[in-house]
């Protein structure tokens, strides 16, 4: 995967290619990143304690306008992103615990609490194979598309190398859908027709990751372009699987169709193979994940020293209630 790739699967790339089959979004969702408040100096104001300052947040009154503008023309709600990504990884800090958005406030509060929007932002380009190649020029853009109810066992990932589909995943893959196993032959034909008549040869690169909802119709829409690589979750599959030039192997313990021609369809095919949302580790601190999965070394070192000087300090108060 190539910066240049990575460059290409912006949502403002892709979507001008691909509106007629996609959701909509509203032509003044795009926002560039050098938005600036009214004012060119920085309120800050000095309390009585000297170390002690109170900053006034800036205000985008103009941004704020389009924003709700959009939002309004797009229904009254609307699924905010950033070039790349969403904040699906933050919907449990919302109210409604949804991604569904009313207001600026609403899609501020998603995008702080994000690492996913984070990761565009700062490291947008960290699993690129040609790392020593300057960093495009990127102009950060807030697209906001009409919100639309898509049921989870209606979306599926779709990765296509040198324009061929290889493979199809079930999107939420933590959950059994009794649908998707009684009519795999259907979808996965549905997603493959969908494919070649709208998709094949049209995109930029021949290497790429499609997210696609089948409707209760059968229809079949886009939903988003990501790059192919390590960036980009492979779900039932493994990136060693999709980039290793052989063909994708059935998978026996999840439903799978696999013909000569046709791409492996994976899917969860009974409850019994039911996981955990990945999500769901994003609603703890980071430090509790990286000790409990042993990723940072030097935190698991001051987690153990802690817990030697409380078992020390409580050894004392013992020590010291025997000698009263």
């Amino acid at each position: 995967m190539k910066k240049e790739q990575v460059v290409n699967c912006q949502f403002s790339v892709w979507y001008p290619i691909f509106k007629k089959h996609t959701i909509k979004r509203d032509n003044n969702t795009q926002q560039n990143q050098t938005n600036n408040s009214d004012s060119e100096e920085e309120d800050v104001q000095w309390s009585d304690d000297e170390t002690t300052t109170t900053v006034t947040a800036p205000e985008f009154p103009e941004f704020n306008s389009k924003v709700l503008e959009a939002i309004n023309t797009l229904g009254g709600c609307v699924f905010p992103k950033l070039n790349w990504s969403a904040p699906r990884d933050a919907n449990w800090i919302a109210l409604n615990s949804s991604l569904q958005c009313q207001s600026l406030s609403d899609i501020f509060l998603l995008f702080k609490s994000s690492d996913f929007i984070t990761h565009d932002l700062t490291q947008p380009f960290l699993h690129s194979s040609d790392k020593d190649s300057p960093n495009p020029a990127i102009n950060y853009e807030l697209v906001l598309r009409k919100w639309s109810e898509l049921l989870p066992g209606g979306e599926f990932r779709c990765f296509i190398k040198e324009n061929k589909l290889i493979g199809i995943s079930q999107r939420d893959y933590t959950q059994y859908y009794h649908h998707i196993s009684k009519q795999e032959g259907q979808i996965c034909h549905s997603i493959q027709e969908f494919f070649s008549q709208h998709v094949q040869y049209q995109f930029l690169d021949e290497d790429f990751v499609l997210d696609v909802y089948r409707d209760s119709w059968g229809k079949v829409w886009l939903i988003d372009l990501n790059p192919f690589g390590e960036v980009t979750d492979s779900l039932l599959f493994t990136w060693e699987e999709l980039t290793s030039g052989n063909s994708l192997s059935a998978n026996q313990e999840e439903g799978d169709t696999a013909q000569q021609e046709d791409p492996v369809f994976r899917y969860t095919a009974s409850d019994v193979t039911v996981q955990p949302s990945p999500c769901l580790s994003y609603r703890i601190p980071r430090d509790f994940v990286d000790l409990s999965t042993g990723e940072d070394a030097f935190k698991l070192i001051d987690f153990l020293k802690l817990k030697k000087r409380q078992q020390e300090d409580s050894e004392e108060e013992v020590e010291e209630e025997v000698r009263q």
